[in-house]
Formats: C-alpha cells, sequence, structure tokens
C-alpha cells in the first residue's frame, strides 16, 4: 500500500488536456495498427509503404507494413491504454529519435521538396506531443523483473528460433552441389531473416529455399517478438497473499457482518489478497489472474466503510495496470461499486432457502418427495456435523474419499468455493456424510460428502460436492433435503445452494409470449449446456423452490469483458494456464496450513 498515495497523487494532478492527449496517442497507435495489417494482406499497398520507407519518403513513426509491425503497434496500443509507463518510455524514446531523424532530413532538398515527408514529419510530431502532454496518465507499474526477463526471452528465444531456422534451410535447401553451403552460412541466414524479416540472397550464393520456408521463419520472427513483449510489459502477479492477520481480522468482520452476504467465507481462500479500509472497518479479497485484479462477492464488513475499501483496491489495481473486476456481487454492492466508475452486468442468480418455509408437501414437490422417498427407501442415511466435532482420523478417511471422487486434477471454485477441505481453522464449517446401509457393516459404505460454510451465524452456503459415481442417482438432491429438514440440529435457518447463470433467461425464455430475441438466447444457452451445465445447474436448484437473488458482473470497460471472462475461467479451475503439469495445478492436503 506504500506506493498508492504517490500514484494517486499523480492522477490527481490529471488534467483534461492530459487525458485527451493520452487517448490521442493510444488511437495514433490504433490506426497505424489497422493500416500495417491492411498493408499485410492488401499486397500493392505493402509494397507502396516499404517503398516509400526506403527511398522516396519516411513515413510516419511505426507505419512500416506487414504483419509484424502491426502486431507490434496493436502490443503497444494495448499496453498504452493500460497505461503502462513502461511503454510510455519506450514509445516516447523512439518516436523522438524518429523525430530527430525527420527534422534533419528535411534539411536535404531531395527529401524536403516532398509534401509527403511533411505529413509525416506532422504526424509524428503530434504523436510525441501528444506523449508528452499525456504523461500524467501513464502510471501503471509493471513487474521489476520485466527488463531481466525480456532480455532472457530474446537470448534464450534467438538463439532457439534460429537453430530451428537454421534446421528448416538445411532440410530445404536446393542450391546447386557447386554452391555448398555450410551449417554456419544457414545459421547465418536463419538468423539475418529473422532479426530483418529478410536476407540479401546475393550474399548466400550456396542457400535457395522455397518461399515458404521464409516465411516460416518471418513467423518464428513474430512469435518472438511476441514473447519479448510480454516479458517486458506484463503486469506484475507477485501480490501478497493473505496473512495470519489478516485472516484473523476477516474472520473478525465476518462474526459481526458475515450474515449480510453468503459468500462473505470465501474470501478466506488463501491465495487471495486483500485491501483494507483506512478504518479497518472494511476490506476487499481480490486475486490477479491474467493481469485482471478479480474480487468476488461483496467487500467484507460494515458497508458504510465499504467504498473505503474499494477506492484503495481500484487505486492498486490502477498503479499495476490490472482491469479491475468483481464477479457475484449482490445488488446492494453494486449500487456502491457503480458509484466508483464500474459498470453492472447480471450475470444470474443465487438460490437461498428459508428452511422455515421449505417442505415437501404439496403437489407442485410431488417430483421431489418420490425421489426423496426412493433414496431413503434404497437404504441411504445422511449424518450431520460440524467440522470441529469430526475425529481426526475420520476427517483423514473423508478427505481421501472427496480426493478419489473429484472430477479431474484441478480444485474448481473462486468466488463460490473454499478452495479446501478439513481446515482446523474451519471447525464451523459443515459436513453431510451420505452411507449405503445396504453395503458393509456397521454406519455402511460413504457414498457422497457435501460441505457447507458458514453464512453468519444461522446460515450454511454450498462449498464442496463430492459423489461416488457407482451410487444411485439423486443423492445430493436427498441430502440437501436432509439438510433443510433437520436445520434445527445445527440451528441454521438459512441455506446458500448452487449459482445459477443466466436463470432469467431460462426462466422468461420458456414463458408464452417470449420475444425471438429471448427465445434465440435460450435456446443458444441451452446448447452450450451440453458440456458446462448451465441450464441442469438452474434445473437442479429451482426444485427446491428458493429465493432467487441476483448476482452481477462488475467493471470498468465493455472491451474488458472478453479478458475478465478468461480470468474468472481460470480462477475458477475451468481453463488452466498453458504448458504447465496437471500436477502443478493439485491444491488439497499439501497446500493446508
Amino acid at each position: 500500500m506504500g506506493d498508492e498515495r504517490p500514484r494517486e497523487e499523480q492522477r490527481r494532478t490529471s488534467t483534461a488536456v492530459s487525458r485527451r492527449a493520452a487517448a490521442a496517442a493510444v488511437w495514433y497507435l490504433r490506426a497505424v495498427t489497422f493500416v500495417n495489417f491492411l498493408s499485410a494482406v492488401w499486397v500493392s499497398l505493402g509494397q507502396d509503404l516499404r517503398r516509400h520507407n526506403t527511398e522516396d519518403y519516411f513515413t510516419p513513426y511505426l507505419l512500416t507494413a506487414g504483419f509484424a509491425s502491426g502486431l507490434f503497434t496493436a502490443f503497444l496500443a494495448v499496453t498504452m491504454r493500460r497505461r503502462k509507463r513502461a511503454a510510455w518510455i519506450l514509445n516516447t524514446v523512439l518516436s523522438g529519435l524518429f523525430l530527430v531523424l525527420f527534422a534533419v532530413a528535411m534539411f536535404f532538398p531531395e527529401i524536403r521538396r516532398h509534401a509527403q515527408n511533411w505529413v509525416s514529419l506532422a504526424l509524428t510530431a503530434g504523436f510525441v506531443a501528444a506523449l508528452v502532454a499525456g504523461r500524467r496518465e501513464f502510471y501503471a507499474k509493471g513487474d521489476r523483473a520485466n527488463p531481466k526477463l525480456a532480455a532472457a526471452v530474446a537470448a534464450g528465444g534467438l538463439l532457439v528460433t534460429s537453430l530451428l531456422a537454421a534446421l528448416l534451410v538445411t532440410v530445404t535447401n536446393h542450391a546447386h552441389d557447386e554452391y555448398r553451403s555450410t551449417f554456419l552460412d544457414r545459421w547465418r541466414y536463419g538468423t539475418m531473416r529473422l532479426v530483418s524479416l529478410a536476407a540479401d540472397d546475393e550474399r548466400f550464393t550456396g542457400i535457395t529455399t522455397p518461399g515458404w520456408v521464409d516465411v516460416a521463419v518471418n513467423v518464428l520472427s513474430t512469435l518472438l517478438l511476441v514473447a519479448v513483449l510480454y516479458a517486458a510489459f506484463r503486469s506484475r502477479k507477485a501480490v501478497d497473499p493473505l496473512t495470519e492477520d489478516d485472516e484473523a481480522r476477516l474472520r473478525a468482520l465476518l462474526d459481526k457482518h458475515g450474515e449480510r452476504d453468503s459468500l462473505g467465507y470465501f474470501a478466506l481462500r488463501r491465495e487471495k489478497s486483500v485491501v483494507w479500509s483506512p478504518t479497518g472497518k472494511a476490506a476487499v479479497a481480490y486475486r490477479v489472474v491474467g493481469g485482471v485484479s478479480l474480487a468476488s462477492g461483496d467487500p467484507i464488513g460494515d458497508p458504510e466503510a465499504w467504498p473505503g475499501a474499494i477506492e484503495p483496491w481500484l487505486a492498486e489495481a490502477r498503479a499495476h495496470g490490472w482491469t479491475p473486476a468483481v464477479m457475484g456481487a449482490s445488488e446492494e454492492a453494486g449500487t456502491i461499486y457503480a458509484r466508483h466508475g464500474l459498470d453492472a452486468l447480471e450475470l444470474g442468480d443465487e438460490a437461498l432457502v428459508e428452511t422455515a418455509a421449505f417442505t415437501l408437501e404439496g403437489r407442485a414437490m410431488r417430483t421431489v418427495r418420490q425421489a426423496y422417498n426412493r433414496v431413503r427407501r434404497a437404504g441411504y442415511t445422511v449424518r450431520v456435523r460440524r467440522h470441529a466435532d469430526i475425529p481426526d482420523d475420520e476427517m483423514a478417511y473423508l478427505l481421501e474419499r472427496a480426493d478419489d471422487w473429484r472430477d479431474g486434477a484441478t480444485e474448481r471454485g473462486f468466488s463460490m468455493a473454499l478452495g479446501r477441505l478439513g481446515d482446523p481453522a474451519d471447525g464451523q464449517c459443515v459436513m453431510l456424510e451420505c452411507r449405503d446401509s445396504r453395503a458393509g457393516e456397521g454406519e455402511g459404505e460413504l457414498k457422497a460428502l457435501l460441505s457447507f460454510v458458514p453464512w453468519g451465524p444461522h446460515g450454511l452456503s454450498l462449498d464442496l460436492m463430492r459423489r461416488d459415481r457407482d451410487a444411485d442417482n439423486g443423492l445430493v438432491e436427498y441430502m440437501i433435503i436432509e439438510l433443510l429438514q433437520r436445520a434445527a440440529e445445527i440451528q441454521i435457518t438459512q441455506v446458500s445452494l448452487n449459482f445459477a447463470m443466466f436463470r432469467s433467461v431460462f426462466e422468461r425464455g420458456s414463458r408464452l409470449g417470449a420475444g425471438p430475441v429471448l427465445r434465440l438466447w435460450r435456446s443458444l444457452l441451452s446448447f452450450f449446456s451440453r458440456w458446462w451445465q448451465i441450464e441442469s445447474l438452474y434445473r437442479a436448484n429451482a426444485k427446491y423452490r428458493p429465493i432467487w437473488e441476483p448476482r452481477f458482473l462488475l467493471f470498468e470497460k465493455s472491451g474488458d469483458l472478453p479478458r475478465i471472462g478468461i480470468a474468472s475461467a481460470r480462477a475458477e479451475g475451468f481453463l488452466e494456464a498453458p504448458g504447465l503439469p496437471k500436477w502443478l495445478h493439485r491444491t488439497h492436503l499439501e497446500s493446508r496450513r
């Protein structure tokens, strides 16, 4: 938090002129990106630009034509839009050198007489002026290790790609026998292709390759450029994880205000970080994933102190160039976030059940009642206990079975999952064990587990569901109904079940008179439900006749939604970082304190 005040003071010096100048610089890079990509597919345009760069006149800053140059300017445009200070420094240095070059070139009559040169000079000077005028707007810090990492990637990447290029040239070289080339010649040829995207064929008489080989080497060069740029401008990833003191303070706030939000207890996930309000009465828990500062649920603590925690969280995100986003905020919290410049998008609804109002009686519950009675008659029983009441040896067995039943190596969940099971600090969590009394002796064979986290003093929020794949269908529903009917045993009055994404679409889209757009949207979601269980989750929750509470996604710019979506999928465990072994993503017994 020590860096926030200088950054905020810098932001307070922002003016309308500096903001417009910064926007102009970003739009210039976007325009150059468009022309560069256009010239890559429009052959005659690309040839003209390259000729103008080398013969008749100099084109404006970074307008060099081609896919690689378009990718470079696109990357700079994105990093400048994210207000990266390193990108501003690089653009200022390069464009300043270009401007000096233009100014010197204008002393030569053969350059000065072309009107296009004056246009190029004016555009480059305007870009430099926009950078200087908008310098206050580029405040986001990168990782301190970025320069060393970029240098290492450049050196190692150039060595690897040049060897690959030399190998490719060796395999495809069909020059005449009298012009034999050595491997060193072929390596130099590939390296020149990588560095300059072209090579002087007259210098390499013993090398003749098909055109697609040169294209392949240029693609390698582009990939290397992307890797170096990413290493140079990546956002800071390492943030301070939740400390023991943070966890203790969060638990104290949950004891006082935990009944306000059913997702509050999930703020105790230990890979999260936390930002506190100046009074310490509120906090925002978040995790940085792919350059997105992703908070979940409502801020913890007194709602009157929420703004005091939201402001430093946003300030930290801006200081590091992170994209701020909130997953699963309530309407009350969404309103307060909106006052701080975030926009809202309804994600779906959370299913809340009041235990006193739940009943299996009535015609509407006939199907649920029959399914419940079928499982009960089959000989299944449910045991309900707080985690603190489970002996260590029994808990170890439950953890082993839960791990065996897990679907895949990745522990899924972020906004509505705790990410650990059996931790001694979570003694107030509730475990439901479903056993088959027909198999084995004593209590019977364990067939399913449910774990709930506390939601204030008299509520529970569903955290984890695991079942034996070979067990009878309907066990999870049977266990939930048992919990609702036996709520008095553990003194609870309300239970939060699964989150139903886009619930209102399924509900309204099936009604008489639904419009064509709504019906099309419902059909599309039903199609994707074959893989992601969107509709089935809604149907599974609806059978308990719950109270539906809307949950919202908060974001700054609509253009950030794809990035936020990917970051959310990664945080929830639906997408994994490429290239990492599966066992690196397992977070179970070994990660518990």
